[in-house]
């Protein structure tokens, strides 16, 4: 008799995570200033798409489509296919970030505020994924655990997103270009067969969803040290894996 396994439904952790959001988010609101009313509905309108992500990610999660979807994917590329680019790409964003900073392209913020708002977005996005794999433990389409949602891709949509806060209003060509990158990480993610279309569909959703409040809430808003010595610019920078710190000075 053939043993049929059945993945943990990720749905209601899901709903769990998105409800915490909006009730956090609303605190925040009636204890903080009062912002108008344009403000709140852009925010709004900005999380209509992360939200919908997470939500046809979470239905679509297991099911039979994304299933053959991803047969069909593999049978494309051929099943021994695999092309790392996208622990890479994930990256790029910031790359372009810190680039454009150097180059002298004006930014919403200092470049101490980016790097502020890049790690906390990325620490509360990780914090979320990892919890939500270890709640889930979805079989990847390799016969692995922790599928659900990709890290991959919500680390490369919160660095777009980043990328995307700071040059919107100066630069749009290069504030969009990051989700060009973030998309094409989660492409590979599927095409190298490390997850199903649902786990890229919410890592991507957190990604945006998550960064877009970092930015609207803007925490630790007037902590800055270097904000008065504008010659000063500290970049991180990943060296096989492992961080650092890149200083440049301009006399």
């Amino acid at each position: 008799m053939r043993k049929i396994t059945i993945d943990r439904c990720p749905l209601k952790p899901v709903l769990f995570v998105l409800i915490t959001f909006a009730l956090l988010s609303f605190h925040a609101k009636s204890s903080a200033q009062v912002k108008d009313s344009t403000t709140i509905k852009s925010l709004i309108k900005t999380e209509i798409l992360p939200a919908s992500l997470i939500g046809a990610g979470s239905i679509i999660s297991g099911s039979l489509f994304e299933k053959n979807l991803q047969t069909n994917l593999r049978n494309t590329v051929g099943n021994s296919y695999e092309f790392r680019i996208d622990d890479y790409m994930q990256y790029a964003p910031v790359a372009e970030l810190y680039l454009a900073d150097l180059c002298g392209v004006k930014a919403k913020n200092h470049w101490f505020d980016q790097t502020k708002y890049l790690i906390i977005s990325n620490v509360i996005t990780a914090s979320i994924t990892h919890g939500l794999k270890f709640l889930t433990l979805k079989t990847r389409p390799t016969g692995a655990r922790f599928s659900f949602p990709s890290g991959h891709t919500t680390l490369a949509f919160t660095n777009a997103t980043v990328l995307y806060h700071e040059f919107n209003e100066t630069s749009p060509l290069l504030a969009y270009s990051g989700f060009a990158f973030s998309t094409a990480t989660a492409s590979f993610r599927m095409i190298n067969n490390k997850h199903w279309l649902s786990d890229v569909m919410v890592g991507a959703g957190i990604g945006l969803l998550v960064t877009h409040l970092v930015y609207h809430f803007e925490p630790l808003k007037n902590f800055n040290p270097f904000k008065k010595d504008a010659k000063i610019t500290i970049i991180p920078q990943f060296d096989d894996h492992n961080p650092g710190l890149y200083a440049v000075y301009s006399f």
